[in-house]
């Protein structure tokens, strides 16, 4: 997953202190966040103000230009066709039927997270969707083993946008990110300049706060 900053030397300082993450080049202006020398996000700078200042998540796939034949076929888009990065991989870009924007991502170099499910690093990603068993059936028909497929253990789910968020908020992605105290995290993301969309909630999952950093990019903290 990665971050798309105004300003990706205030992100490092914010999630450097938020997450004790440290920040080295990666391809091109981005560069590589690491939480004990492993890999967990990337951060790079928007080349358009008019982009949203956001979060995305990738999926993997061993065929990006295939998988995206089969999502315009299910009824999503393709906002960036499969392309190269480096020798890294094959990313891609694309919204599901609602909207809600994701990535793609076709393993080179590198293989995606280096570490998850830890504290200070990705746990869960959300889709805040106006019609879950649309949604269901969307992503299923993508990733059917993954998240239904015996033994499955996905860390991907899907909830009505009203359940957390206003009636007039576009379906979206909402990536969490695990933390071992969220009233400290919390306390962390005001002192640092960020602030909170949705106080701590119970879910299925854990306890979940959603957060805006400093420049307006959203996520959440869990506590398990």
């Amino acid at each position: 997953m990665d971050a798309q900053l105004p300003d990706v030397e205030a992100g490092k300082r914010f999630y450097g202190e938020l997450f004790g993450w440290t920040f080295e080049e990666a391809y091109g202006s981005s560069v590589w966040a690491r939480l004990d020398g492993d890999r967990v996000a990337s951060l790079a700078p928007k080349t358009d103000g008019r982009m949203p200042t956001v979060w995305t998540v990738s999926f993997a796939t061993s065929d990006a230009a295939a998988l995206g034949r089969r999502i315009t076929a299910a009824g999503g888009q393709l906002v960036m066709a499969p392309f190269p990065v480096g020798d890294l991989g094959t990313a891609a870009l694309a919204t599901d039927p609602e909207g809600a924007v994701f990535g793609l991502w076709q393993p080179g170099t590198h293989p995606g997270f280096g570490r998850r499910h830890e504290p200070n690093t990705f746990v869960w990603a959300e889709l805040y969707t106006r019609n879950t068993a649309a949604a269901n059936a969307f992503y299923g028909g993508l990733f059917h083993e993954a998240l239904f497929g015996a033994g499955a253990e996905p860390d991907f789910g899907r909830a009505d946008v009203t359940d957390v968020f206003p009636a007039e908020m576009p379906p979206h992605f909402l990536v969490h990110f695990r933390v071992a105290d969220l009233p400290d995290a919390l306390g962390a993301v005001h002192r640092l300049g960020g602030r909170v969309q949705a106080p701590p909630f119970e879910t299925s999952y854990g306890v979940v706060a959603v957060v805006t950093d400093n420049q307006g990019a959203s996520f959440a903290l869990l506590q398990r």
